[in-house]
Formats: structure tokens, C-alpha cells, sequence
């Protein structure tokens, strides 16, 4: 019997049920006859999931940033080390002299690149434009020293840009046949619009907040954590209107379980992705987009080029300025009184996402490369 590849996940930043980290790639894995799957990660605040299959060890929880990027990383880098796993993953760049320790000739090392980190940091405007500026430069820096000898998993198609030598395995969904065969059709669209995932500024949270006060039919739901500062100031933005505003995940991570349930509650209007034009963004391909899809939901979402292409592409949804708020009422006022039209861009959606957009697709890629891997290094 062929030996099974001991494959190792790290995360110190991540939540450990983490969709790219735990629903595709660890289960993947889990679900293949060829590897054996570990992950060490923090226990979640709502606690562990004993039903979960993928073995985890759970690393201490740091309350304060500095602990954990001091005595966290040690931590992780000894149980990794002790478990002499085939293939390491790590997924977060405070782990990056982890990784470089961990490589040994007989074994493959993966930087599993979830962000554009350095535009990330430019983009930080609590930090000083100079200090942001040797940040950016010093991770650079770090990054390409530690990276040596390492392979580069990438989460967006634009990351080639910044590692040419990266292998794209993109962060497409997993197929959610609950969601793709669900009837609605006889289910009348409903004035509410959506949000998914974490609830930040520069996710649009105050341009979402004020779209209440937009349309006076509209109801707008959240469901994603948001700090209770910015939950708020949301509600101070959405004012009279902020009754029509409804959030979930108020200081607190909202599991995918309880994301996909949203999607059931009620046949939406549209999801939203109405964000302000930053640099860190306007290239993604965001996965809302794929989960919007793949529940039959129009999307209505800010028109950088890319987005606007994709939207067009797969004629899945209306891209407008996100600062135009006469352009945001006309799109609503569009969806409103031309539901079959609003069912139509669902349709085509879901039709993309069961023909290409999905993660069967980049789970192919993952054992084709792992399998190519192991043959070469280990």
C-alpha cells in the first residue's frame, strides 16, 4: 500500500474553521486516500467542533497582538516541527520564519497567500504614510528571504503580478448543492438586500449602511463580524431608516453553517458589494461574489474594471459607482420593477458557478501540483 503524505496546515491569525484553510483544503485532503491531514490553529471563541474530522491541535489564545506574534509562532513551530509532516502549509505572514525553519530538503514548504499583504499595508491609513512606506518595503524584504526554497500557493489570479512563480490555486467555492438546487421560482423576491463576511469600512460597511435611506422599501441584513464601534456608527449613518438596518455577527465570528443559512432565509434582492475604490480590492475576485452566485442572488457591486468585466461576463449582476447614490437607486429601482430580470441574473449566476467557478475545479489543481510536489522533493 502507497505510503499516505503527511500534510500539515498553519494558522495563528486564521479562524481554524476558516473556509480556504478548512473547508477546501483541509477537507480535500481529508477526503483523498493519499493524505493524512493535521491542522494547528487557535480554538475558535465559540469552542471546538467535536464533529469536525480533521485532527487539530489547538495553540494557546493571546489577547494582545505582540504575545502571540512572539510566543504563538514559537508555539506552532515546535508542535509542527515534532509532527515531521511531508508538506507544511502556513497561512499567514507572521509565520514566515516558521516556514523557512521548517523547510528541510526532504520536505515541501507552502506559502498559502491569501492577501496582497503589501498593498495591505500601504493602505493602512491609522499608520503614518512613512512608517506604512518602510513597512511595506522591510516585509517585501522578509518575504522574499524566507520564501526561498518555498513553493507560493495563490488565492487570486492577480497575485502573478507580484510572484510569477506562484501556482494559482484560486479561492473559488465549494458547490453548495443545498444552494444550486434550491427551487425559488416560485417564491417572490423579497425588497431586502445582503451582505456577507466581515464588516469593515473599506468593505463598503458605512455605503451598505446608508442604502436604508436610499430606497424607503429597502431593508438592508448583514451577516459577518463587526466590531461594535463600527456597528454604531453604521446605525448612526442609516439614522431614521436604521430599523430597515439589521446586523449579525456584532463583535463575534460568524461561522459558514449560519452564512449559508441566510442565504435560505428569504429570496433577496441583491447581494451587495458596494466598496470604495482601494487598491487592495479592485482587483479581487471576491468570494461573495461566487456564494451571491451560487444562491441564485444578483449582485450589485461597485464598478472597478474588473468587477464590472465579471459582472458583465457572466450577465450575474450591475455594477455601478459606489459613490453615486442616485446611480445606487436607479440600480435598486431596476431590480425592483423588472423581477424577472433580477431572476434571470440570479439564473446565470448559478449556471457559471456549476460549469466553472467552482472549487472541484481548484481541488483538481491541488493534487495535480501536492502529487507533482512530492514526487520531486520528498
Amino acid at each position: 500500500m502507497k505510503k499516505r503524505v503527511k500534510v500539515v496546515h498553519l494558522t495563528t491569525v486564521h479562524h481554524p474553521y476558516d473556509p480556504r484553510i478548512y473547508y477546501k483544503q483541509c477537507m480535500s485532503l481529508h477526503e483523498s486516500d493519499r493524505y493524512d491531514v493535521t491542522l494547528i490553529a487557535q480554538a475558535p471563541k465559540e469552542g471546538i467542533d467535536k464533529t469536525k474530522p480533521i485532527e487539530h491541535i489547538v495553540l494557546p489564545t493571546y489577547k494582545k497582538r505582540l504575545s502571540r506574534m512572539i510566543f504563538g509562532t514559537r508555539h506552532v513551530y515546535k508542535q509542527a516541527k515534532a509532527l515531521q509532516a511531508d508538506i507544511y502549509v502556513f497561512h499567514d505572514p507572521e509565520l514566515l520564519w516558521v516556514g523557512k525553519r521548517l523547510k528541510r530538503k526532504d520536505n515541501v514548504v507552502v506559502y498559502d497567500i491569501h492577501e496582497d499583504y503589501v498593498t495591505s499595508i500601504l493602505q493602512k491609513t491609522y499608520l503614518n504614510k512613512s512608517f506604512r512606506e518602510m513597512a511595506a518595503k522591510m516585509y517585501t524584504i522578509l518575504e522574499k528571504i524566507c520564501t526561498t526554497n518555498m513553493e507560493l500557493s495563490l488565492a487570486e489570479k492577480y497575485y502573478k503580478d507580484f510572484y510569477p512563480n506562484g501556482t494559482c490555486i484560486l479561492n473559488y467555492p465549494i458547490v453548495n448543492e443545498t444552494l444550486m438546487k434550491q427551487d425559488d421560482s416560485g417564491q417572490t423576491i423579497e425588497k431586502k438586500l445582503l451582505y456577507t463576511g466581515n464588516v469593515t469600512k473599506d468593505r463598503g460597511a458605512l455605503i451598505h449602511a446608508s442604502l436604508p435611506t436610499l430606497d424607503a422599501d429597502i431593508e438592508m441584513q448583514f451577516i459577518g463580524k463587526c466590531q461594535g464601534k463600527l456597528a454604531k456608527e453604521m446605525n448612526k449613518t442609516a439614522g431614521k431608516s436604521k430599523d430597515r438596518l439589521h446586523i449579525e455577527g456584532i463583535d463575534t465570528f460568524v461561522v459558514k453553517d449560519q452564512i449559508d443559512k441566510m442565504y435560505h432565509q428569504h429570496r433577496w434582492l441583491a447581494g451587495v458589494a458596494l466598496f470604495p475604490p482601494t487598491k487592495h480590492y479592485m482587483k479581487k475576485e471576491l468570494t461573495k461574489f461566487f456564494e451571491y452566485m451560487s444562491a441564485g442572488i444578483p449582485i450589485l457591486c461597485s464598478d472597478f474594471p474588473l468587477w464590472k468585466d465579471f459582472v458583465e461576463e457572466h450577465q450575474c449582476g450591475i455594477a455601478v459607482d459606489p459613490y453615486d447614490e442616485a446611480a445606487i437607486q436607479e440600480a435598486i429601482q431596476f431590480l425592483k420593477n423588472h423581477p424577472e430580470k433580477a431572476a434571470e441574473l440570479g439564473a446565470n449566476g448559478r449556471h457559471a458557478i456549476a460549469n466553472d467557478l467552482n472549487w472541484k475545479a481548484e481541488e483538481k489543481k491541488l493534487f495535480s501540483w501536492y502529487d507533482e510536489l512530492v514526487k520531486e522533493k520528498c
